[in-house]
């Protein structure tokens, strides 16, 4: 029996990035106008394990349906990237991973699996996982920032960066195509850029899946205050606000935000800011961009990227397409 890979972790990441970051980001989120808290802060311990129920609604149709793809056309995805490296941002505990890895070491093709993701525990959990579980294919993590750290990733040759779960649509348009381009830089000629888009659809469907009737939607949006009261001594009353999620047709993204039920001075101890908020308010905390399939082409396009194959599942709600830098 093969002996488990070494696995090497670089930590791109200060030891008060965690910190630093959160405090500047609450600090010019609550000042500007309009009030906003970044997406990436919703994910605490809590948050992640909300967002795990979430992907179990009826209502909250995206994980389901790229876990369609990813299981269907797995091998197609892999035969055309013709990768030997999976670089997966935002890796998390690299479960949607081995679908791809599975698919590449079937074709004989596996040679590396980098995970990038800002969760230095986490990463190296999975990372351990993975080299037991597929001996003697070079495991080599990232800790760091996806959108500070890529070109720090090893990519080089016939890598295929992955970026799932429809994360770029949190990027508002110019972030967007500053990321795009951000990987496409890194990339090698002949490397590949596979991304997951949830689609434009009815809009009543896209209202559903994010104000679901159980409320766990609600309660993942709100619980991000809970951790602004528990990491910067803030004094947020969860009860003095609500949960707004809705479809704007002008920007094709769904605008989630957190809404101030009364007229409430809040204060955040850690950083000595006082923070008033009128009643009807809103905090923005996330935007959840969908796409339409030659927009996605499109602006992939404009980074230099060339499209190889696109993807849907059966009822076309959701998309994964691969491009390759040429």
């Amino acid at each position: 029996m093969n002996s488990p890979t070494a696995v090497a972790i670089d930590v791109h990441l200060e030891p008060n990035w965690w910190r630093t970051t959160l405090e500047a980001d609450v600090q010019a989120g609550l000042a500007g106008s309009p009030k906003s808290i970044p997406a990436k802060w919703l994910y605490d311990e809590v948050g992640s394990q909300l967002y795990d129920e979430i992907t179990k609604l009826d209502e909250y149709y995206p994980f389901r349906r790229e876990r369609e793809i990813l299981r269907e056309r797995s091998h197609e995805i892999v035969a055309a990237s013709g990768a030997d490296t999976l670089v997966e941002l935002g890796s998390g505990t690299s479960e949607k991973s081995r679908v791809l890895l599975d698919a590449m070491q079937a074709r004989g093709q596996l040679r590396r699996y980098v995970p990038f993701d800002v969760s230095e525990e986490m990463l190296r959990l999975a990372a351990d996982d993975i080299a037991e579980d597929y001996p003697g294919v070079s495991v080599h993590g990232i800790v760091g920032d996806f959108e500070r750290h890529i070109p720090l990733a090893p990519i080089e040759g016939r890598g295929m960066v992955a970026f799932l779960g429809s994360t770029i649509g949190n990027f508002e348009s110019a972030p967007r195509r500053r990321f795009i381009a951000d990987v496409a830089a890194t990339l090698d000629p002949g490397g590949t850029f596979l991304v997951g888009t949830d689609l434009v659809k009815d809009p009543g469907r896209l209202w559903a899946a994010y104000n679901d009737a159980a409320g766990v939607t609600a309660e993942f949006n709100l619980n991000v205050l809970r951790m602004l009261n528990r990491e910067l001594n803030a004094d947020f009353d969860l009860g003095g606000f609500e949960h707004a999620a809705d479809w704007d047709a002008d920007n094709e993204w769904v605008d989630i935000r957190l809404r101030s039920r009364i007229a409430q001075s809040i204060r955040v101890g850690d950083l000595d800011l006082v923070v008033e908020v009128a009643a009807g308010e809103e905090i923005r905390t996330e935007i959840s961009a969908k796409f339409r399939l030659e927009g996605i082409v499109d602006e992939l396009a404009e980074a230099g990227l060339e499209m190889v194959g696109q993807w849907t599942d059966d009822a076309g709600d959701y998309a994964l397409t691969l491009v390759v830098k040429t």
